[in-house]
């Protein structure tokens, strides 16, 4: 279970530290830096996948997203004594993220390419990277860290050994450093990380993939945009538990079923309703119940990650569908971390009662996002 989530100079999270639980819910008003979060926490996730100066480019660039306020806030500006200014910088810009998990930490620094006349010179470099052992940083439980084109790991003597030497200012030491022989640390980090799932845009337009029959194949994980729904639905009933799918379905919508009618290949749901004479098909369900089922296959999966992550779940569904929802997340949670946000009151009272949940309320101060009674975990960013 992964334990702090850290992140520095991303958007409005300047200097920012939350502890997690089994379930932990995020909310606040719009612009308290809910959205932000979860794509600080994305943005983690593509690392492993080597997709990380990719997803940055797309969201504007690096300088685009970088904390646009000051440096730091004097005790005069934030009493409101003086106005809000810059001062004369002191440090490098950069953009920090990280996490702890219940073995592991690790964090990553990007920073601000160095003049050249690549026609990349607008892509953002890799300054350092660190894994360690427990929660917090230090010099004694440091397993592998980046500095540079250079990457080094701890042997069994206790001695940091070089594993690369050029490495590439764009290439991650998770993605090109990892080894089973060598840096297997690594490697666990990475695969762990890879596994994370995200759902924040689940289609349920008119247009939306999971309306239309589609070519069907075991699917163990529902795609982000839940265009493999019917066959999702299907895996469940094979190797996840049907009996639980069944419940939560009528949990949501008593007396209802839901089943896949399968022709040449492809894979269409079929929703049978009480006091109808005939089942509905995908196209003809409303938003909010599609949203739903798309919900149901995605946190009922067969083979739960370690984190999965909803960016404001209840879009679409009718109030009276999220105590339902609730209970779903939270059964969920019993074989996988769950993150959500949300600003939905019923969703977040829902959640925020179940065991192992915690509840943290995002607010803006002065453009920085800012959590209230919160005691932050202890953490250090590795050095360049």
């Amino acid at each position: 279970m992964i334990l702090t989530v850290a992140v520095s100079g991303y958007r409005s999270l300047r200097d920012f530290v939350l502890p997690l639980d089994r379930i932990t819910v995020v909310t606040g008003a719009n612009g308290s830096g809910k959205s932000s979060l979860y794509r600080a926490i994305r943005l983690l996730a593509e690392v492993a996948q080597g997709n990380a100066v990719a997803t940055l480019a797309r969201e504007g660039g690096l300088e685009s997203t970088l904390w646009a306020g000051p440096e730091r806030f004097s005790r005069a500006m934030k009493h409101g004594e003086l106005p809000v200014q810059g001062v004369v910088r002191s440090e490098t810009v950069s953009l920090k993220l990280g996490f702890a998990d219940e073995d592991y930490g690790y964090a990553i620094d990007l920073g601000l390419p160095q003049p050249s006349r690549s026609v990349f010179y607008l892509d953002p470099e890799i300054k350092a990277e660190s894994l360690w052992i427990g929660e917090k940083l230090s010099r004694r439980n440091e397993l592998a860290n980046r500095a540079g084109p250079l990457a080094c790991v701890m042997n069994d003597a206790g001695q940091r050994v070089p594993v690369m030497r050029d490495l590439a200012a764009f290439d991650s030491m998770m993605t090109h450093a990892a080894d089973p022989k060598e840096a297997l640390e690594l490697l666990v980090m990475r695969e762990r990380m890879r596994s994370w799932r995200f759902y924040d845009h689940l289609r349920t337009d008119m247009e939306a993939p999971a309306r239309q029959p589609q070519i069907g194949t075991r699917t163990p994980a529902l795609a982000s945009d839940g265009r493999d729904l019917a066959a999702a639905i299907s895996t469940i009933r094979e190797i996840g538990d049907a009996g639980l799918f069944e419940d939560v379905i009528d949990d949501a919508f008593p007396g209802a079923t839901v089943g896949v009618q399968i022709q040449n290949g492809l894979f269409e749901i079929l929703m049978e309703q009480r006091g109808l004479l005939r089942p509905l098909r995908a196209a003809e369900l409303s938003d909010g119940t599609l949203r739903y089922l798309l919900l149901a296959a995605a946190l009922l999966t067969p083979r739960p990650p370690p984190l999965m992550v909803l960016n404001e779940p209840e879009t679409s569904l009718h109030p009276s569908l999220l105590e339902p929802l609730g209970r779903l997340i939270a059964k969920a949670a019993e074989n996988t971390q769950v993150v959500v946000v949300s600003h939905a009151k019923p969703l977040v009272e829902a959640l925020a009662g179940k065991r192992g949940a915690v509840r943290h309320e995002l607010r803006k101060e002065l453009g920085e996002t800012i959590v209230d009674d919160v005691d932050a975990p202890a953490w250090a960013w590795p050095k360049r």
